[in-house]
């Protein structure tokens, strides 16, 4: 059930428009997620641990400035889209109620980021001795949140901003747990070769 959900899911994500305005607003959610975890103590050992950290606790992020921000731009994009022809089968109540369900969703995935990105910092650090780039940290926790079947593409510094909001509005719109994929990013970051990555220089895209 819960990868026909996550095919259906993809889907309603492609088809559904990310403005300029709606990606920028992730990407503060994204950048003041990461400040807060440079300058606390969170600690993250194992993928066990950060599942248990999830499960233990289950309350969602205040509602910062950025996620406020994020939450009023997404919701008329995703009124707008809950109305066209391609999502016809989703109840009218979820049109109402979805500017509740994103921000739980978002307060919710920002946790999830912090978990999934203290533990790579964690590995990287344990594997090479050097705390990680931040950039290099931020695009390696988002390419593993979004995407934990795949190896992390880190072959230029932009970030997965348009595919992070889609994840967000889509699973709060539709009422996911994104809880399953995020075990799995977890699971994944327990097995990625660090000092592979240690070696790699981002680059802005269209440099080289």
């Amino acid at each position: 059930m819960d990868s026909e959900n996550e095919v259906t899911d993809e889907k309603a994500g492609t088809s559904l428009a990310i403005p300029q305005s709606v990606q920028r607003a992730a990407g503060d959610v994204v950048h003041q997620a990461f400040e807060r975890l440079l300058s606390s103590d969170v600690h993250v050992t194992t993928a066990a641990e950060g599942k248990r950290l999830l499960a233990e606790d289950d309350d969602t992020e205040q509602m910062t400035d950025a996620i406020q921000r994020f939450v009023g731009i997404a919701t008329p994009v995703v009124r707008i889209a809950l109305r066209g022809a391609r999502f016809t089968r989703i109840p009218w109540v979820l049109v109402a109620s979805s500017t509740v369900s994103i921000g739980v969703t978002v307060r919710t995935g920002v946790r999830e980021l912090r978990v999934l990105a203290a533990l790579l910092a964690h590995r990287f650090e344990e594997e090479t001795g050097a705390q990680p780039d931040a950039a290099l940290l931020q695009k390696l926790a988002l390419e593993l949140y979004l995407r934990p079947r795949r190896t992390p593409n880190v072959s230029d510094v932009s970030l997965p901003l348009a595919r992070l909001a889609r994840r967000w509005i889509v699973s709060g719109a539709l009422g996911r747990n994104t809880r399953g994929k995020t075990d799995k990013a977890l699971d994944a970051a327990e097995r990625l070769d660090m000092a592979a990555f240690a070696s790699r220089s981002l680059v802005a895209p269209g440099r080289s």
